[in-house]
C-alpha cells in the first residue's frame, strides 16, 4: 500500500488557529445577541460560548500539562513464578517538537517519576519525534537520564518515520536514518521487529518489539510478527510493544501466542468528556486495558501530541506488576 505524505503545522499553530476560531464564534455571537430581541436567542447564543471557551482555555493551558502515574496489576498463569512481581514502566508519545518552553516540565515530572519507580524494565511504545529527529535534541540528556535494572526498550512510532516530514528526498532519507540510531545513543534497545529475552536462573521472558503496523495509507505499516518472535518459543512468556492498538486485533491475536501487548498512539483522543471520546469513532482499542481470553492489550494515553490540548486525558506513564496466577 502506498502511505501517504501527511503535512503538519508547528504546534503552537495549532492554538493560534483555536484562538482565531473562537474569536470568531464570538463575534457571530456578538452581533447574534445585537440584532436579536429574543432573549433565549440571545442566551443560546452565549451560553454555549462561554462553554467552548472554557474547554479551549483549559485544554491548551491546564490539561496539557496535567499528568499521572498509573499503575496496574496483570496475573497470567503461564508467567514464569521467577518474574511474579515483575515491573515495567511504560510511556509512550512523547512528541518532543512539542515540549518547548514550560510544556518541557511536563517531560522533567515523567522522568523523574519513571525513575522513582525503581523498576525492573522501561518501555516506549513510539512517537519520540513530531516530524523530524532534530526535535528531540533538547530533550536528549532527559531521556537519556532514564534508567531501569534491566534496560529500557523501545519501538517506532508512525512520527518516527519521514511520513511527516517536509524535506526533500534526501532530508527525509538522511533524517530517517538519524531517527532510527537515536534509541541507542539514548541507551536504550530499539526493537523493531526484534526481541531479547529477560532471564531470572533457568526461567526467561521475552520482550519483544513491532515496527509500526497501521493501516499502511495514513500510517505505516512496517510490523514483521514473524521476525519479532523469531527463536521465541510456544512455551514462552511475551511482553510485545507495538505503536500502534489496531495491529492487536488484526494480526498479533489471530498469528501470535503474545500474553501482554503495549501500545500508544491515540492518545485517549486527547478529549473525553464523561467517559466519551472521539476517539472511539476510529479505534476498538484507544485508552486503557483490554482482555480476549487471559490475552492483554494496554493502550497508554501517552504524554504529549502534535496538538498541545488536552482535555479529561491526562498525559501518563503506567505500572504494570507482573504476577504468576
Amino acid at each position: 500500500m502506498n502511505e501517504t505524505h501527511i503535512t503538519l503545522l508547528q504546534p503552537d499553530t495549532y492554538i493560534y488557529i483555536g484562538w482565531g476560531i473562537m474569536f470568531f464564534l464570538s463575534l457571530v455571537a456578538g452581533v447574534t445577541c445585537y440584532f436579536t430581541k429574543r432573549r433565549w436567542l440571545k442566551w443560546t447564543s452565549i451560553l454555549p460560548l462561554c462553554l467552548l471557551w472554557l474547554i479551549f482555555l483549559y485544554g491548551a493551558y491546564v490539561g496539557v500539562s496535567q499528568f499521572e502515574v498509573k499503575h496496574m496489576d496483570l496475573s497470567f498463569e503461564d508467567l514464569p513464578e521467577a518474574f511474579d512481581g515483575y515491573t515495567i514502566v511504560q510511556f509512550s508519545d512523547v512528541h518532543t517538537g512539542t515540549l518547548t518552553g514550560k510544556r518541557m516540565d511536563l517531560l522533567k515530572t515523567a522522568v523523574d517519576s519513571i525513575n522513582a519507580q525503581n523498576a525492573d524494565m522501561v518501555v516506549f511504545t513510539g512517537d519520540l519525534q513530531n516530524k523530524v529527529p532534530s526535535e528531540i535534541e533538547p530533550c536528549r540528556t532527559l531521556l537519556s537520564s532514564i534508567k531501569a535494572k534491566d534496560g529500557v526498550y523501545s519501538v517506532l512510532g508512525n512520527h518516527d518515520y519521514t511520513t511527516y516530514d517536509d524535506g526533500d528526498a534526501l532530508e527525509q532519507y538522511t533524517n530517517s536514518g538519524l531517527r532510527e540510531g537515536l534509541d541507542e545513543e539514548l541507551g536504550w534497545t530499539p526493537l523493531n521487529n526484534a526481541r531479547c529475552f529477560i532471564h531470572r536462573g533457568d526461567q526467561r521472558l521475552v520482550i519483544a518489539g513491532m515496527e509500526n503496523d497501521g493501516d499502511g495509507v495514513r500510517f505505516p505499516q512496517k510490523g514483521d510478527l514473524s521476525s519479532a518472535l523469531y527463536r521465541v518459543k510456544r512455551q514462552d512468556f511475551v511482553v510485545l510493544l507495538e505503536h500502534d492498538p489496531s495491529a492487536w486485533r488484526r494480526k498479533i491475536l489471530p498469528h501470535s501466542h503474545v500474553q501482554l501487548t503495549l501500545s500508544g498512539h491515540t492518545h485517549g483522543g486527547q478529549f473525553s468528556l464523561f467517559g466519551l471520546s472521539p476517539a472511539f469513532l476510529k479505534y476498538k482499542e484507544y485508552s486503557g486495558l483490554y482482555t480476549v481470553a487471559n490475552r492483554c492489550l494496554y493502550v497508554s494515553n501517552g504524554l504529549s501530541g502534535v496538538v498541545p490540548f488536552r482535555v479529561g486525558v491526562p498525559g501518563e506513564i503506567t505500572v504494570i506488576t507482573l504476577h504468576k496466577k
